[in-house]
């Protein structure tokens, strides 16, 4: 009797063990390590392809995981497209007519499906492409945590609520930051990713129109392409010196007032972060090693593991 109470005690403590583990299960860099391994090589053959043809979709593909991390965790939500009966976050304010990069990663997860199908997660490859498309465009590497798991809902209201906007105050950044974990100098290093990408005339306009701590020659050369009306999704590059090359000089650009949003200059105006830019501007290798740690951080925003959420087939829609 005493056995079987014993044995009976066991099984209901292991069960119990395993459902915490579940519910706690940490992301593994050796995640696929028996299931597929060849799935780094895979996204990072793809990213290379995608990158010689395009540099831009380096900095696209940082910015869909940026965007789906920070709407409900890093849970591939961002890739669901709107269905008749279901609405993604594609179509939301920050997401409309600005994110790209989708097919890249259908082409990735095509990829991975032939070598180990349902295995591996839409939100892991996308986490995984982000980290070579910064490779490749000469920036730091890292070592991503793998594991997360496929979201089967989405939330537009949260996509427009929670991702920080380009006329965003640093007071407003450093709350949107610190409400997913992230604290102020995490704001001011992944800020960084845009040393890399562009930005819609309609998103700068305000800034070197109407705003006075903006470098003269800047502004003027930026209105060339965005007149004061009109032209709202002609581009600019987010960076003067290399935009197509992963470094700091974006820091420096914001020293010389040449933050192209309003949401990089605030990082230097005379506010809490100004020590750290200044920093980064004269050091490539701190911001190097920071801007790696903080994707990692990034990149641990609640994922699904365990049993929740699936393993998409098609990122594009649940199963």
């Amino acid at each position: 009797m005493a056995n079987s109470l014993n044995s009976h005690f066991f099984v209901v403590v292991f069960i119990l063990s395993l459902l915490a583990f579940s519910s706690n299960a940490q992301l593994s860099p050796t995640f696929y390590a028996k299931t597929c391994p060849n799935v780094q090589t895979i996204v990072s053959s793809a990213m290379r392809q995608a990158v010689a043809k395009e540099a831009r979709i380096g900095a696209s593909i940082l910015r869909l995981f940026f965007h789906d991390c920070f709407v409900n965790g890093c849970d591939g939500s961002i890739l669901l497209d709107d269905t008749a009966t279901f609405t993604g976050e594609k179509n939301a304010g920050p997401n409309r007519n600005s994110a790209r990069g989708f097919e890249v990663i259908d082409t990735i997860k095509t990829n991975v499906e032939a070598s180990c199908n349902a295995t591996v997660s839409c939100a892991d490859i996308l986490a995984l492409a982000t980290r070579d498309g910064i490779v490749l465009l000469g920036g730091p590497s890292w070592t991503v945590p793998l594991g997360r798991r496929d979201a089967r809902t989405a939330s537009q209201s949260a996509a427009n609520n929670q991702i920080p906007g380009p006329s965003s105050d640093l007071s407003t950044l450093i709350s949107m930051f610190a409400s997913k974990g992230l604290t102020a100098s995490d704001l001011t290093v992944l800020s960084g990713a845009h040393t890399i990408g562009q930005a819609q005339c309609q998103f700068f306009r305000t800034r070197i129109y109407n705003e006075t701590n903006i470098d003269t020659n800047f502004a003027a050369t930026r209105k060339t392409t965005c007149p004061a009306t009109g032209g709202n999704t002609n581009l600019a590059p987010l960076e003067t010196l290399t935009p197509t090359r992963f470094d700091n000089n974006y820091y420096a650009d914001l020293v010389n007032r040449r933050g192209l949003l309003h949401s990089d200059q605030v990082l230097f105006n005379g506010g809490s972060q100004d020590s750290l830019v200044r920093s980064y501007s004269g050091n490539s290798a701190a911001f190097s090693k920071d801007f790696a740690a903080a994707m990692v951080k990034l990149g641990n925003i609640s994922p699904l593991t365990g049993s929740s959420g699936e393993i998409r087939r098609n990122c594009r829609v649940v199963n």
